[in-house]
């Protein structure tokens, strides 16, 4: 850099706001590096295919193994809770249970009247939907394994 006649360096720089600059930015691309957009600029339709077919079988198969387990277990527990209480072991205040029944039925109804959606929420919602129609194969390929690892 040339010095001026006052013998001072003048030096110019570009202040960057990485405030700013990550704000804009998708969550991916921070993880993943600039160069990582959509799967549609980086791959050809059969490979995103089996990439979301793989992959939704494979959460569709633990889904159902998890689903099965969480059933048995609920399921199970209710089934002792019956015999328990049958046997005298533990009384049950039916007039108790409505009574909470019944004050949580009008909480649900009032919060359920509102119908307001936090911008958070909405703004997530919204990232899911572009990436969705960003990777529409990609989507396509998920859900039907998805649906194909829940069936088998």
């Amino acid at each position: 850099m040339a010095v001026p006649s006052g013998g001072v360096k003048e030096d110019s720089f570009n202040v960057l706001d990485l405030a700013e600059y990550t704000k804009n930015r998708p969550w991916w691309r921070k993880v993943f590096a600039p160069s990582s957009g959509s799967s549609a600029e980086k791959y050809n339709v059969a490979t995103q295919l089996v990439i979301g077919g793989v992959t939704g079988w494979c959460t569709g198969f633990i889904f159902q193994k998890v689903g099965k387990l969480a059933a048995t277990a609920v399921g199970g527990g209710f089934f002792l809770l019956q015999i328990a209480n049958h046997t005298g072991y533990i009384k049950v205040d039916w007039k108790l249970v409505e009574r909470d029944v019944n004050k949580a039925k009008q909480q649900l109804k009032f919060h359920s009247s509102g119908k307001k959606v936090s911008p958070e929420v909405k703004s997530k919602v919204d990232e899911v939907i572009i990436f969705l129609k960003k990777n529409v194969i990609l989507t396509g390929g998920f859900a039907g394994g998805f649906l194909l690892g829940m069936a088998s």
